[in-house]
C-alpha cells in the first residue's frame, strides 16, 4: 500500500514556494530522510530543472518508490558510509526531531563531506532553549514519550553544526504549523 503523511500535504505548497527561489541556480538535490516519497514526487516536477534524489533508510525505500521512479531512491542511513552521491543542495524535513542528537551530528557530518551549496532544512525547532508555540511542546513531549532519544532540536545548536559543516545561515522562514525552513549557504571563505 502507498505511504501517506497529511503533514506532507499541508505543507508542501509553502515550503515549495521557498524551494523554487533557493534552488533556483542548483541542478541536483538530495534529500535525506524521504519518508513517504510524497515531498519529493511533488517538488521534483514542480523544479523540472533538478534532479531530485530521495534517500531514506532501507526500510522506507520501497514507499518511496510507489511515489517516485526516477532517480531510484538510494539507501542513506546516517549511521553508515554514506553512498556515492552527488549534489550541490541538500534537503530534509522532519528529520531531525526523529533522530538522535549523534545521528543528527553525523547527518551535518556527511552534509559537510558532500559540500553542497545550499541546505534547505524543514521541521520545528526552539529558539534559546524554549519552544515556539505550546503545540511544539506537547509535539516534543510525545515524541520524547515515544523515544527518549528524538524531540525537537535547538536552532542555535543546528546552526552550530551547519557551520561546522561549512555552511551558513542565509534565511530562517516561518512556515505553517509552527515549523520552520532554514536556508543555508556554502561558506565564501570555503
Amino acid at each position: 500500500m502507498k505511504p501517506f503523511s497529511e503533514a506532507c500535504e499541508r505543507n508542501r505548497a509553502p515550503i515549495l514556494e521557498v524551494l523554487r527561489r533557493v534552488f533556483a541556480q542548483r541542478r541536483r538535490v538530495l534529500e535525506i530522510g524521504s519518508g513517504t516519497g510524497q515531498h519529493a514526487a511533488y517538488f521534483a516536477p514542480a523544479l523540472a530543472h533538478l534532479v531530485w534524489q530521495t534517500s531514506d533508510v532501507a526500510e522506507h525505500l520501497p514507499g518511496i518508490r510507489e511515489w517516485v521512479s526516477h532517480p531510484a531512491p538510494i539507501e542513506l542511513d546516517v549511521d553508515k558510509p554514506w553512498p556515492n552521491v552527488q549534489a550541490d543542495a541538500v534537503f530534509s524535513a522532519n528529520t531531525c526531531h526523529i533522530m538522535s542528537w549523534p545521528q543528527v551530528e553525523r547527518m551535518f557530518e556527511g552534509i559537510g563531506r558532500l559540500q553542497p551549496e545550499v541546505l534547505a532544512l524543514y521541521g520545528p525547532f526552539n529558539y534559546d532553549g524554549r519552544h515556539t508555540s505550546e503545540s511544539n511542546a506537547r509535539f516534543d513531549a510525545m515524541l520524547r514519550a515515544r523515544d527518549p532519544l528524538s524531540g525537537i532540536r535547538d536552532f542555535e545548536k543546528i546552526e552550530a553544526l551547519a557551520s561546522a559543516a561549512g555552511l551558513t545561515l542565509q534565511e530562517d522562514n516561518a512556515m505553517p504549523a509552527n515549523n520552520r525552513l532554514l536556508v543555508f549557504q556554502q561558506k565564501l571563505d570555503q
